[in-house]
C-alpha cells in the first residue's frame, strides 16, 4: 500500500485507464483523477489552480489529443495547440505546487522519418519528422524538452517515456480519427455482420510497425517510477514489429472475418518503419508481458463488450 498523491491526467484514455488500472494494483490509496467537463486541461488558470488544491506527490501525463494519419493531417493546428497548451500548463503547474515527480507520455513519432532502425533516444531532432503527423510530434518534442530544462534547471525529476503504436482495452474506434489496431477491428467487425466479401486497407500494407498493449506501458511507466535516477527520455516498445498486411490478417482472424483484403493505393502509408531501440529499458529491468496475438484478442473482446454496454468510442 502506497500513501502517495498520484495524478493521473487523462484518466478517461485508453493509456489512463490502464495507468489507474496497474496503480491501484500496486496499492495507489490516493488516486487523482479529473474529468475534461471538471477541467479543461487548456485553461491555464484552472490547471494551476487545481495542482495548487491538491498538492499531488507525482504526476502522470497520460491526457493528450491524438489520431491516426487521417485526423493528424486534417487538424495539425488543433493537435499542436491542444497538445502543447495541456503539456505547457501541467508541467509549470506542477512546478508551481510543488510537484517533485512528473512523468510525461510521449509518442515514438517525436523521431525523424528516416532515423536509421531501431530508432535510439539520440536520434531526436536530428532530420526531419513524418509530414502527416509533425504538428503532434512537435507538442511531444516540446513537452519532452520542457521536461528535460525543468529537470536541469529546477532540479526536478520530470522525465519522460516514448512509447511506441499503443493498441487495448478502451482505444478509440472512431471511424475516421482512430489508428490502424482499433480502426481495424471496428472495420473488420462491420464487415463481418454486413458480410462483405471484401474489404480495403489503406496504402501498400508494406510499412513496418511496432505494437504495445496499454498495460505493458502502465507497467512500464511505474517502473520507471521507480527508478532513482531515469533518463531525461527513454523508449518503451515490444520488441517486435509486423507488417501492417501481417497486422491486417491477424486482426482479421482475432475478429474472425474471413474475407479478401485488398490494398487502397490512394491512401498513404506513413512513415515506412518505425522500431524502437528498447535497450535502455530492458537494461533496467523491464520487459513485456502481453503478445500481440494475446492482445488483439483481448482488444477485439473489449471491443464487443464496450459495444453492448454503451462505452465504446465509435463516434
Amino acid at each position: 500500500m502506497t500513501s502517495e498523491k498520484l495524478f493521473i491526467c487523462g484518466h478517461k484514455g485508453m493509456v489512463g485507464k490502464a495507468l489507474v488500472r496497474s496503480a491501484e494494483q500496486r496499492g495507489y490509496q490516493n488516486i487523482i483523477t479529473v474529468d475534461r467537463n471538471e477541467l479543461d486541461l487548456r485553461d491555464q488558470q484552472a490547471v494551476f489552480s487545481y495542482l495548487e488544491k491538491h498538492q499531488p506527490d507525482c504526476v502522470i501525463i497520460a491526457a493528450a489529443k491524438v489520431g491516426g494519419i487521417w485526423a493528424n493531417s486534417q487538424y495539425p493546428a488543433e493537435f499542436i495547440y491542444d497538445n502543447l497548451s495541456l503539456e505547457i500548463n501541467l508541467i509549470e503547474g506542477s512546478r508551481r505546487a510543488g510537484v517533485k515527480r512528473l512523468l510525461f507520455l510521449g509518442s515514438s513519432c517525436i523521431y525523424p522519418k528516416f532515423a536509421e532502425q531501431p530508432v535510439r533516444e539520440q536520434a531526436l531532432n536530428t532530420a526531419a519528422l513524418e509530414p502527416t503527423n509533425e504538428a503532434y510530434a512537435i507538442a511531444k518534442i516540446s513537452g519532452l524538452k520542457m521536461c528535460q530544462f525543468y529537470r536541469q534547471q529546477y532540479g526536478l525529476l520530470y522525465h519522460s517515456a516514448m512509447p511506441t503504436n499503443l493498441y487495448g482495452p478502451g482505444d478509440n474506434y472512431h471511424a475516421e480519427n482512430s489508428h490502424v489496431i482499433p480502426a481495424l477491428i471496428r472495420r473488420f467487425h462491420e464487415a463481418k455482420l454486413h458480410g462483405d466479401q471484401e474489404i480495403a486497407m489503406w496504402g501498400t500494407g508494406t510499412p513496418l510497425r511496432e505494437f504495445l498493449h496499454c498495460d505493458d506501458l502502465a507497467e512500464a511507466c511505474f517502473h520507471l517510477l521507480e527508478l532513482e535516477n531515469p533518463p531525461d527520455w527513454i523508449n518503451v516498445g515490444s520488441g517486435k514489429e509486423i507488417s501492417i498486411a501481417n497486422l491486417a490478417q491477424m486482426v482479421a482472424k482475432a475478429v474472425g472475418y474471413d474475407g479478401k483484403i485488398v490494398n487502397d493505393l490512394t491512401k498513404p502509408d506513413g512513415c515506412p518503419r518505425k522500431f524502437l531501440d528498447t535497450q535502455l529499458i530492458l537494461s533496467s529491468g523491464w520487459r513485456t508481458q502481453i503478445s500481440l496475438q494475446e492482445g488483439l484478442k483481448a482488444a477485439y473482446s473489449d471491443f464487443l463488450s464496450s459495444l453492448q454496454d454503451g462505452s465504446a468510442r465509435v463516434g
